[in-house]
This record gives structure tokens, sequence and C-alpha cells, in this order.
């Protein structure tokens, strides 16, 4: 049986605006087939989205069943910066962050700095190394083992590169803030 993983994204936002970034949650048995949508909200550059983010998804319904959750990467609503070891301790169940780059090329250290927000640079180094599951997408995760972890990426992959659960969040939220979806996703 395919595996129900909750996909979360944020919508696009201006950092500069004053009201909080819109938030899609998307849960999906394996890569076709969606059983449920969330819609939270969250501080642009906001302080701990990792609890922000138990707390939320231990509310929804369906929780139960959520057997992971992805992520695009570590940082949500601007520079929000997800402990995914820590959110998957707090959840119980595996937490993948994916991106299409390797992360350590990442330049979040340096934003965060500019920012002002250098008491969030623990979770960066803590922030675990990504693998490369393909060509193009690579994953961090908290809470389960390499095989494991890329077999829940396998198993929601579909037409894209991205996780089917987080591709879907990706457009709703993109959707809700713009009318329509766009960007690649």
């Amino acid at each position: 049986m395919p595996p129900h993983i909750l996909g979360i994204d944020d919508g696009p936002f201006d950092k500069r605006q004053k009201r909080p970034v819109r938030i899609v949650a998307v849960l999906m048995e394996g890569n076709d087939l969606v059983e449920g949508m969330a819609l939270g909200e969250f501080p642009v550059d906001g302080d701990d989205v990792t609890g922000f983010l138990a707390e939320w998804i231990k509310t929804l319904r369906w929780q139960p069943a959520v057997q992971a959750v992805v992520l695009g990467g570590i940082t949500l609503a601007g520079l929000g910066l997800v402990d995914i070891e820590n959110l998957a301790e707090q959840l119980g169940i595996p937490v993948l962050a994916v991106t299409r780059r390797e992360t350590a090329k990442s330049r979040i250290g340096e934003a965060l700095t500019v920012a002002g927000l250098l008491d969030r640079l623990p979770i960066v180094d803590r922030s675990p190394p990504a693998i490369r599951v393909r060509p193009g997408l690579y994953v961090a995760f908290g809470g389960t083992d390499t095989p494991h972890a890329i077999a829940l990426i396998e198993a929601t992959l579909q037409k894209s590169r991205m996780p089917e659960p987080l591709r879907l969040a990706h457009l709703i939220a993109s959707a809700i803030e713009r009318g329509q979806s766009r960007g690649r996703v």
C-alpha cells in the first residue's frame, strides 16, 4: 500500500508584506490519490516555524494517517527555518526536505546574516546533508534512514521531479495568492 505523505509549501509573497504567508498542506496516498488539504498562515521570516508546523499538523483531522511530511527545503515563509530532525521527533514520523540542488551550495547562512537572524544559524548547522535521489532531486531527512527516505520520495514521484504532495501544495498556494498557479514545479 502506498504511503500517506503530507506535502507542505508556502505561497508566493513579498518579503516586505505585513500579512502572513499562506501555507498549504496536501495529503496524498502515493502519487495519485489526494486525501486531504489544509490551509494555514505564518508570518514572513517568522520565528519557530518548527513549533508552528508541529502544532498545526497535530490539529489536522487526518493527522493519524500521515506517515511522513515532505517540505520544499528547510525554509518556509521566507527565513522561517524548519529543524527537520526536531519536527520529525515532535511528530514521530519522518520529515523530508527536498530541493532541486545540492544543499551544500546553499546560501541560507548568508541570508540569515544579512537579515540579522543569527540566532537561526544553529538550525542550518545541524540540518542533515541532502542526498541525491535522482538528477535534480535531493533530500535531507529526519526521523528515518536513507533507504526509507528514498522509498518515501520514490513512492510520491510521478511525472515531475518533485514529490506530488509537495507539487500540488505549491500549485494550490500559488493559485490562492495569484489567482492561478505559475512557475516551475
